[in-house]
């Protein structure tokens, strides 16, 4: 019977977690979770892999958990620049309506690396750039080459992020 409640407690905990995430525009962190619910951050880290499971759409951040927001419409740009345009080229992207989703190497080495940056308001910029360091950006790694998969709510959206990007001398043509 304990077993039952314990099972019972934990899709409960579950669920309201994933409310929580519903409402939430900005990540939160496992430990926060942790205190909310009344449980340890492995705890947390454990119930947010069975959300995962179940198909809930959790993205890791480095400041925490957040719902993927699904836009609809994605597209891949290839960009160049040194670390000191990071911050312009995310600006252009949020201003003219896109989120981006991650950043893409192509390694010799290691093939294909992406990881997840999930810059979608200027308040997520703000902090990426507050945290972020130029020595440790994936595009050091290829002479400054890089894509980000961006989400925007149309298509014509898309076209004005790609024009901004090609006047910034950002895009690389294929």
């Amino acid at each position: 019977m304990a077993r039952n409640r314990s099972a019972h407690t934990s899709r409960i905990r579950r669920d309201k977690i994933r409310r929580t995430l519903e409402t939430r525009t900005d990540p939160i962190s496992a430990t926060q979770l942790g205190k909310d619910h009344g449980v340890t951050r492995q705890v947390i880290v454990k119930d947010i892999a069975l959300l995962r499971a179940e198909g809930s759409p959790i993205h890791s951040t480095h400041l925490g958990y957040v719902l993927a927001r699904s836009l609809m419409h994605r597209r891949i740009f290839t960009v160049c620049h040194a670390p000191s345009g990071i911050e312009e080229e995310l600006k252009l992207i949020i201003h003219h309506g896109g989120a981006i989703i991650d950043i893409q190497i192509d390694h010799p080495t290691y093939g294909i690396v992406i990881a997840p940056i999930d810059v979608t308001t200027s308040d997520d910029l703000n902090r990426f750039i507050r945290d972020f360091h130029p020595t440790h950006a994936l595009a050091n790694l290829t002479a400054g080459i890089h894509c980000h998969t961006v989400e925007a709510a149309d298509e014509q959206t898309l076209d004005r992020i790609e024009r901004a990007l090609e006047e910034a001398e950002y895009l690389v043509k294929e």
